[in-house]
């Protein structure tokens, strides 16, 4: 266990662990007799008692013992003196227990449920914890069952924070007391703010107590940062002051409260459609057509976390617009959940008579009601409004020949750069929220103060140690104090240094480089998406087939060794995307992107059908490109425990038109492709240089897609 090699055991080692074995099934045996048999006399006890002494792990024998504490009490005739007897019984067997594992969940389980009845002593139980704490100071069932028995006691918040201090100065490692000291400045704003009462361990309470002139959170704070740091600058190799560290720059930096961070369309931008329901911006640079099949307008709301509770009561929407039907808003989640970060409703106006040139304001309110929730259990309480117009101009005319159904074409001579920043600043900034919200409450000064203490700091233990660990850590404290300083700078201010942290750490530390990569993505996708200067530089012009511009907007983030997708609120306004030749393994979150229409993935390490579960949810995606991917290079799917199965009560399958279609295939193989593309509207996929594109999967997929014109570049 834990990387210990197994040693082969000597003759006398070997028969006595036999013995032990026969001893064992000789009890187990008889133990069962008597627990099918409901045979609770003091001879079945003594013989569980014997059985758990040796296998304290049998959670069959606990829950026997309980059976009978229950029988045993139905006979007592209520003598307190007998009633006690029996507990203190089932405590010297747990004791027992413990001392063969001290680490056995059935064991401190069952001795929670012996004194959660109220007939046993509880003065003993903190001298019992002291012993088992020092055979394993870091035994996180003791200490758990410490804060159960501390909260029977009422003992002081103040006695268990010095315990804790005396525990981490014995040894700094001891990751259970950093984890003692942790839920504090959660619970004290949880409770607060909405008068929950949140799971917590020993700072809570002590966050509820105001300080005059004071805010609660800063002084605890203060004080839990120079107690970490006497820990990290005495010992910068030991990682468990690390972990603590890190919740602390969480704590500091982060909104309990749920935010809205952006949203699709804008405050104070205009939609404007031609007679064919074409989809503009709100400048004069022409987005792609998402309405001219569905003729649906979605209307997208990004939070800072996840929330529930996104419905008509809590969000109201005015218009002019006649809309027959209830407007619904969904989580943007691939999980299953009601909770999300992105909630999305969808204005029908494909039945809607709209007149030309006329402008109809929209306006959408929300806050202003309870109901809305994060999954922590804080209430958004921001009022807000989101107004924006809907225009019409030019009267229907017919599609040019093939509008809709050209071949896209993803080469660089197919992309034309923006000359002129106004050409594309109109799009951007009507896409973008960010600079567009006004209710967003700033970040406190004090909170800016304290992360830039904590960088001067930890340059200084730098200057004196290379440790890995620390270099990730000023890498946060960097990251985080850019997003407090983003209101007011410029882009990321420390952008540079940071990604250069990570090219240091991908180095001298490549078996952790997963995580790095991950990291360094969200932080150079932060920077390109900062500001609209900065993302101007990745956007470009398409030029289809023929010599003219389609009036395209494609976003290039090809070639930057991305790993993981980011900022994506800030990108809500793209319709066409390219994310080739870098090095996604998951899209997660790119369900967000409702307008996206074109998408090229190819030239990734997406390894399964699995990781593109975000595509079913986008409703206007047409074109598809996710070619030179490992789709089929694996034998296990890891992606797999992320998606439904086809057997799940969860999902709609579709058992009938997935018989009919899956002929020739090995159904094993294709069942989550059929879930991901059973969905779709694609008149444009592209699927070759994957080790599951094989003639008898082609046409799987032409079966699947009636729309689909283009497959891997010609005709199906």
């Amino acid at each position: 266990m834990h990387g210990r090699p197994r040693k082969t055991l000597e003759p006398a080692d070997a028969e006595a662990l036999s013995a032990k074995a026969e001893k064992l099934r000789s009890l187990q045996s008889l133990f069962l007799a008597n627990h099918h048999n409901r045979i609770y006399d003091k001879e079945a006890l003594e013989v569980s008692a014997k059985l758990l002494e040796i296998n304290p792990e049998s959670y069959t024998a606990w829950n026997y013992r309980k059976l009978a504490v229950e029988h045993c009490l139905s006979r007592s005739e209520s003598n307190p003196d007998s009633v006690k007897s029996i507990f203190d019984e089932e405590l010297k067997v747990v004791e027992s227990a413990l001392r063969q594992n001290f680490k056995s969940y059935g064991a401190w389980h069952h001795r929670k449920w012996v004194l959660d009845k109220g007939y046993s002593s509880i003065d003993n139980e903190l001298r019992l914890l002291d012993r088992f704490q020092k055979a394993d100071a870091r035994n996180f069932h003791a200490w758990n069952y410490r804060r159960f028995v501390c909260a029977l006691m009422q003992r002081t918040d103040e006695d268990e924070l010095n315990y804790t201090e005396q525990m981490i100065g014995t040894n700094f490692s001891n990751y259970s007391a950093w984890h003692n000291r942790r839920p504090l400045c959660i619970s004290v704003c949880r409770v607060e703010a909405n008068d929950v009462d949140p799971s917590g361990v020993l700072l809570s309470n002590l966050m509820k107590r105001k300080a005059e002139g004071y805010f609660p959170k800063e002084i605890v704070l203060e004080e839990e940062y120079n107690h970490v740091q006497n820990a990290l600058f005495t010992d910068p190799d030991d990682q468990s002051g690390w972990f603590y560290h890190l919740w602390l720059i969480d704590q500091t930096v982060k909104s309990d409260a749920p935010l809205l961070v952006s949203s699709w369309p804008s405050p104070g931008s205009t939609i404007t459609l031609d007679g064919n329901k074409c989809l503009h911006g709100c400048g004069s640079s022409p987005l792609y057509c998402t309405l001219l099949d569905t003729g649906i307008l979605p209307v997208i709301l990004y939070f800072n976390q996840a929330v529930e509770g996104i419905n008509s009561s809590t969000v109201t929407v005015k218009s002019e617009l006649t809309i027959n039907e209830d407007l619904v808003w969904k989580p943007l989640s691939t999980n299953k959940l009601n909770t999300a970060r992105v909630w999305v409703m969808y204005l029908n106006l494909g039945n809607v008579k709209l007149q030309l040139s006329k402008t109809y304001p929209i306006e959408i309110s929300l806050g202003h009601s309870q109901g809305i929730v994060s999954s922590s259990g804080y209430h958004y309480s921001h009022p807000s409004q989101i107004s924006f117009k809907l225009s019409v101009q030019n009267a229907y005319t017919e599609l040019p020949d093939g509008k809709g159904g050209k071949l896209t074409l993803w080469e660089n001579k197919n992309f034309q750069k923006f000359e002129h920043f106004q050409e594309v600043d109109s799009i951007i900034s009507g896409g973008q929220l960010i600079t567009g919200i006004d209710h967003i409450p700033t970040t406190s000064n004090w909170s800016a103060e304290t992360i830039d203490n904590e960088i001067n700091a930890f340059r200084v233990l730098l200057s004196e140690s290379d440790c890995k660990i620390g270099k990730l850590t000023l890498a946060r404290l960097l990251t985080a104090y850019d997003s407090i300083s983003s209101p007011h700078a410029k882009g990321m201010i420390h952008a540079e240094e940071i990604l250069e942290l990570y090219a240091d750490l991908l180095k001298s530390d490549p078996m952790h480089s997963l995580y790095y990569k991950d990291e360094r993505s969200l932080v150079l996708l932060q920077q390109i998406t900062s500001t609209t200067e900065s993302l101007l530089q990745y956007c470009y012009h398409y030029r289809g087939i023929t010599e003219t511009l389609d009036g395209f907007v494609c976003l290039r983030l090809q070639n930057l060794s991305l790993s993981r997708m980011g900022s994506l609120e800030n990108l809500l306004w793209v319709q066409m995307l390219d994310l080739s030749h870098n090095e996604l393994r998951s899209i997660e979150g790119l369900e967000a992107m409702q307008l996206l229409s074109r998408l090229n993935l190819s030239h990734n390490k997406i390894g399964s059908f699995t990781a593109l579960g975000p595509l079913r949810l986008l409703k206007s995606l047409k074109v598809l490109n996710i070619s030179y991917n490992e789709i089929g290079s694996h034998s296990i799917d890891t992606a797999r425990y992320l998606c439904s199965s086809p057997l799940s009560h969860t999902e709609e399958f579709g058992w009938d038109r997935f018989e009919i279609l899956n002929a020739n295939i090995d159904a094993a193989n294709i069942w989550e492709a059929f879930l991901i593309f059973k969905s779709l509207n694609l008149t444009q996929l592209d699927v070759t240089g994957n080790a599951v594109a094989d003639e008898n999967f082609r046409s799987f997929l032409v079966k699947i897609l009636p729309t689909l014109k283009w497959l891997d570049g010609e005709l199906p």
